[in-house]
C-alpha cells in the first residue's frame, strides 16, 4: 500500500516537474540563447554591394568586353582615325541601354585601382615595356600631366553587370595637337588594376616593311597573358583607313574550359596598322 503511494506521488511531481517545463522552459533556453548571441561581434562573408560587381576575369574575358563595349561608341581613337571614320548611330549609355555600355566613372577608382595622379608614370613605365618587348620601334616620349589627359570608363556587359572592366584613357591634350608629335603617343587604353595597355596608337620613326606584325602580336599577346591568337584568315582591307594592317583572333568569353563561346561573337580581333605619312602604329581591339 505505501508502495502504491509513493509510485502515485512520483507520478504527480512528474506532471508538475513537466508542467513547469512546458510553461518556463522555452523562455529560459531562448534567454540562454540570446546570452550567447547579444554584445557578440560576429563576422560573416556576403557579398557588399560595391564590391559583388567585381570578380576574376581573365585577360582573354577583359579584352572581349572591352571591345564589344569600345565597338557601341563613337569617339576619335586618334587625329588621322577621326578624320576618316564614319559616324555610326549614337546610344544613349546614360541608361545602360544595350548589351554593352562604355561609360564614365563617375565613382572614381578603386583602392585596388590606379589613381589620376598615378596614371602618367605607369603609362610611361607600360610603354617603356611595349619597347623593350618589340611591340614599339621606338621609346616613346614622356606621358605627362600637362600634356596628355586622362578619363577613367567602365566597359560593362549590362546584362551581367560584374563582368566589367575599369580602364584609363590617355590622350595627347588638346592644347598640343600642333605640336610635334614624333615618337608620341597619340591615344592609349590602360587597365585601371594592372595598368596593363589593351590598345594604343603611337607616332614611330619606323615603316610598315621593316615591322613583322606576327612577332609584334605575339609579343603583345604575352604582355597582356592572352592564350589562344591566331592569324586571320580573311583580311578585308575595305573596311580599314590604311592597306597597311594585320588582323588576329582570340578567343573571348569562355565556356569555362577555355573554349570561346560561338566562332564569330565569341572571339576579339587584334588589328596591326600602320599610317603612313604620319607614321602612327597601332594596335585596335574589335568585337
Amino acid at each position: 500500500m505505501k508502495r502504491k503511494i509513493n509510485k502515485e506521488r512520483m507520478i504527480v511531481i512528474l506532471a508538475a516537474v513537466v508542467v513547469i517545463f512546458a510553461l518556463w522552459g522555452p523562455e529560459a533556453v531562448a534567454g540562454y540563447k540570446d546570452r550567447g548571441l547579444l554584445n557578440q561581434i560576429k563576422a560573416e562573408p556576403m557579398e557588399s554591394g560595391s564590391e559583388g560587381y567585381r570578380y576574376s576575369m581573365n585577360s582573354n574575358e577583359k579584352l572581349y568586353l572591352l571591345s564589344k563595349c569600345l565597338d557601341n561608341r563613337t569617339v576619335p581613337e586618334s587625329e588621322f582615325s577621326a578624320l576618316t571614320r564614319v559616324e555610326g548611330e549614337e546610344i544613349d549609355y546614360g541608361g545602360l541601354t544595350g548589351t554593352y555600355a562604355f561609360v564614365l566613372n563617375h565613382q572614381g577608382p578603386s583602392e585596388k585601382e590606379v589613381t589620376e595622379e598615378q596614371i602618367y608614370d605607369i603609362c610611361n613605365r607600360e610603354l617603356e615595356r611595349l619597347h623593350e618587348l618589340g611591340i614599339i620601334p621606338q621609346s616613346a616620349r614622356e606621358v605627362s600631366e600637362d600634356s596628355y589627359t586622362a578619363v577613367l570608363y567602365s566597359a560593362i556587359d549590362v546584362l551581367e553587370p560584374r563582368n566589367n572592366v575599369a580602364v584609363w584613357k590617355v590622350s595627347l591634350s588638346t592644347n598640343v595637337q600642333n605640336a610635334d608629335k614624333a615618337n608620341r603617343l597619340i591615344d592609349a587604353y590602360v587597365d585601371a588594376g594592372t595598368g596593363k595597355v589593351y590598345e594604343f596608337y603611337v607616332r614611330t620613326e619606323g615603316t610598315w616593311a621593316d615591322m613583322q606584325p606576327d612577332a609584334i602580336v605575339q609579343s603583345f599577346s604575352d604582355y597582356l597573358g592572352l592564350y589562344g591568337v591566331q592569324k586571320s584568315e580573311t583580311t578585308d582591307t575595305l573596311m580599314e583607313t590604311t592597306s597597311n594592317i594585320a588582323k588576329y583572333t582570340v578567343p573571348g568569353m569562355t565556356d569555362g574550359n577555355q573554349n570561346a563561346i560561338g566562332t564569330t561573337d565569341g572571339m576579339t580581333t587584334l588589328t596591326l596598322g600602320f599610317y603612313e605619312g604620319i607614321n602612327e602604329l597601332f594596335l585596335k581591339i574589335e568585337g
